[in-house]
């Protein structure tokens, strides 16, 4: 067993399983990682949120100094772009990435995860830029990858994915028809609709939007309806109406916005992924974009559960917070707490790094099963450690003094994000129950076996 320093957050156990597959470069990023996050990001935090303005008028028109900084180091220590692997990258500036299995990838996620705001952002790892930028590398033209692609690979720009529509039940992609793209010339189409819970689109920084519209409504099939088109934020018609709120927190200056979309005109070719080749393969384009980046929202969820344990374990060991003369630890319910939230982080560690695994044995579609079970399972884990580490902490736990109610509002948005737990949990029974003839072939030749054996003993079945 090795003294490496992710000992420090993960267990053992776990390491001894995923070490052998680790390569020497990774180790070593992995070492550089996690003292970039114990000497750079985390004391950086507070001065983060205090760079943010509070008003309105200057907020979501500041990006905090401090941020600049510690993007600038990342790329010198060469933590920059970690998530890519290569692939549809390879030869593109800014593309080389860390050259990391996903596998790798999830344990550098999981430590990221320890500063969820900074740590992605600072590396150029966060969501939606990740996603946006595997769908251009993989179907953009070679003009939109010059364009948009190589200054997100840069960290020059950020973006926003627009899927989520107003007043639609979002959960079933197919259901989006608010958001119309149509002809207004044979080299031009007319974009309107309304879209919400828009990540990035509040950002200053933002230079993109991928907007997912109807361009062809009466295609027999509802998956060839969608089209994947780009609208730069300035452009005339595109409306920012409002920050959405998540429990009160507006995330500024990202935010997740109501945006509108009014006969804002979209070249047909340089304005649709892919060109003219793309029209129609909006839902096709999703699932590339979609499957590794459930699988990296859980990888950092992991991070925010075992720091919010940390955190708990500080204040039950913590004299001034002695209640009846004992400290909270020494309450038995305390005690059971620590347990159970060990035991539930260490669980969904697995599930994680299988699903991780699988992705890099079989890809993203071979891991269907693995990512589906890891989305509905690690997020709702971390929800219940950050709600025992704030039940500890008592009201400071709720309040602006202590991070865990902005992690608890966070993660409680990926129990929606790229598809609802339900979704998710029907997905998996449905692929479970795939199983059965084989399982009832299999148990007829138990059976015929069984009564074999019976029968060459002279014996019959035991009546129990």
């Amino acid at each position: 067993m090795s003294d490496h320093p992710v000992l420090r957050y993960i267990p053992a156990g776990a390491w001894s399983l995923v070490e052998p597959l680790v390569s020497k470069r990774a180790k070593a990023l992995l070492i550089t990682l996690i003292d970039f996050l114990e000497n750079d990001v985390v004391p950086s935090e507070a001065l983060y949120h205090a760079q943010l303005p509070t008003d309105p008028a200057t907020r979501w028109q500041t990006v905090p100094q401090v941020l600049g900084n510690l993007k600038i180091k990342a790329k010198k220590l060469g933590l920059w772009n970690l998530w890519l692997s290569g692939g549809d990258f390879q030869g593109m500036a800014g593309g080389e990435g860390g050259g990391l299995s996903n596998l790798e990838y999830a344990i550098m996620a999981e430590v990221m995860g320890h500063s969820i705001v900074l740590a992605p952002q600072a590396t150029n790892c966060s969501a939606p830029d990740t996603g946006n930028m595997e769908v251009l590398a993989r179907f953009g033209t070679q003009e939109q990858k010059n364009k948009y692609l190589v200054p997100l690979l840069n960290g020059d720009i950020r973006s926003s994915f627009a899927m989520t529509e107003y007043g639609v039940a979002s959960s079933d992609a197919t259901n989006f028809h608010n958001t119309q793209a149509t002809s207004l010339s044979s080299s031009t189409l007319s974009l309107s609709g309304h879209k919400w819970w828009i990540s990035g689109a509040g950002d200053p920084r933002t230079s993109v939007h991928i907007v997912l519209a109807i361009t062809d409504p009466n295609n027999p099939s509802a998956y060839k309806r969608h089209t994947l088109l780009l609208v730069e934020p300035r452009q005339k018609g595109v409306k920012i109406v409002r920050p959405m709120t998540v429990m009160g927190y507006d995330d500024a200056p990202e935010g997740h916005c109501e945006v509108i979309y009014d006969n804002v005109q979209v070249d047909l070719v340089r304005g649709v992924v892919g060109g003219k080749e793309g029209l129609g393969r909006g839902f096709e384009m999703l699932q590339a974009r979609l499957g590794p980046g459930r699988l990296h929202h859980c990888m950092r969820s992991l991070g925010v559960a075992s720091r919010a344990l940390d955190l708990l374990l500080q204040r039950v060991s913590d004299p001034a917070r002695k209640t009846f003369g004992k400290y909270l630890r020494e309450h038995g319910t305390v005690l059971a707490e620590i347990a159970h939230s060990r035991a539930e982080i260490d669980q969904s560690r697995l599930l994680v790094l299988a699903a991780a695994r699988q992705i890099d044995l079989a890809g993203a579609k071979g891991a269907l099963q693995d990512i589906g079970i890891a989305k509905f399972t690690v997020p709702k884990m971390a929800l219940q450690v950050v709600d025992r580490a704030m039940q500890v902490h008592g009201a400071e736990g709720l309040s602006q003094d202590q991070p865990l109610a902005s992690w608890y509002a966070q993660l409680r948005t990926l129990r929606f994000a790229d598809g609802p737990d339900e979704v998710h949990i029907q997905q998996i029974g449905q692929r479970e129950l795939k199983r059965v003839k084989e399982l009832q072939n299999r148990m007829e030749k138990i059976r015929r076996e069984s009564e074999r054996l019976l029968k060459e003993g002279g014996k019959e079945r035991a009546k129990l």
